[in-house]
């Protein structure tokens, strides 16, 4: 939901039109006819004709047979150009697959994007569980994993107040964390252990813990590393996860430090 109150004055009233007709016709996979975007979206059908010729011809929507719309190819390469970007240069990537080949756990790295929390970047081992929420994309329960939770621990607790009002806290499991009171302890001892923890909060079976890579007073700036694994072994584990977590992060570090040296050169 939009907030009317947050309306630039300098609103391009068009370039707004079109992109609520491409999340309209994104939310519909079986494709919507120019009516029902306009219903959808609250336009005129003469107004979304012209915006949906528009998108048509620019590849972000394919016009169908039977005269629906569907998402077209230009809307996947600019996804795949934006989760490249946020996955940093080939050598961090590179890093990842080593970490997630050496332990077997699945490897992530997340940061706030438009202030929010979201995963940039996966290298999937062969000993973790697979969670098909873990991906490249916002994460919608950074208060139930351990990249969310290293995140959520870089702000003030004013801000981490705000922020979970704004995206809630939902209980994926028996074991999630789902009162700001017990989330603050649990941050509060993962900042002393040196490692933030979930273990059974996401997923049931599921453990995950995470570092910061790179803090910085830019929020958007900060980066941290997390790995997925059996929760059974992270009860017997904790101290070697977090010290080749702590490895791999400063591999990450240097990684992204050489790529900014090399691209100031």
């Amino acid at each position: 939901m939009r907030d009317p109150l947050a309306e630039p004055s300098d609103l391009i009233r068009s370039v707004s039109r079109a992109l609520r007709v491409l999340e309209s016709v994104g939310r519909a996979p079986r494709g919507l006819t120019v009516k029902q975007i306009a219903r959808r979206c609250e336009l005129t059908v003469a107004t979304t004709y012209h915006l949906v010729r528009t998108l048509a011809y620019e590849g972000y929507v394919i016009r169908r047979e039977d005269g629906t719309y569907i998402v077209g190819l230009e809307i996947a390469d600019r996804y795949r150009e934006l989760v490249g970007a946020f996955r940093g240069p080939p050598a961090v990537g590179d890093v990842l697959r080593r970490a997630a080949i050496d332990t077997g756990y699945t490897h992530y790295l997340g940061r706030f994007v438009g202030g929010r929390i979201a995963v940039t970047a996966v290298a999937e081992g062969h000993r973790s569980p697979y969670t098909e929420d873990l991906v490249p994309g916002y994460d919608e329960g950074g208060h139930a994993t351990a990249i969310g939770k290293a995140l959520l621990a870089t702000m003030t607790p004013d801000q981490r107040a705000r922020y979970l009002r704004d995206w809630g806290m939902r209980a994926f499991t028996p074991a999630t964390l789902v009162s700001p009171e017990a989330l603050e302890a649990d941050l509060a001892a993962g900042e002393r252990r040196g490692m933030q923890l979930e273990i059974g909060q996401f997923r049931q079976g599921l453990a995950g813990a995470a570092v910061l890579v790179a803090p910085d007073r830019d929020v958007e700036r900060r980066l941290a590393l997390a790995c997925a694994l059996p929760a059974a072994e992270m009860l017997t584990s904790a101290r070697v996860v977090r010290a080749k977590l702590l490895a791999t992060a400063r591999a990450v570090a240097e990684a992204l430090t050489d790529n900014g040296a090399a691209a100031s050169a």
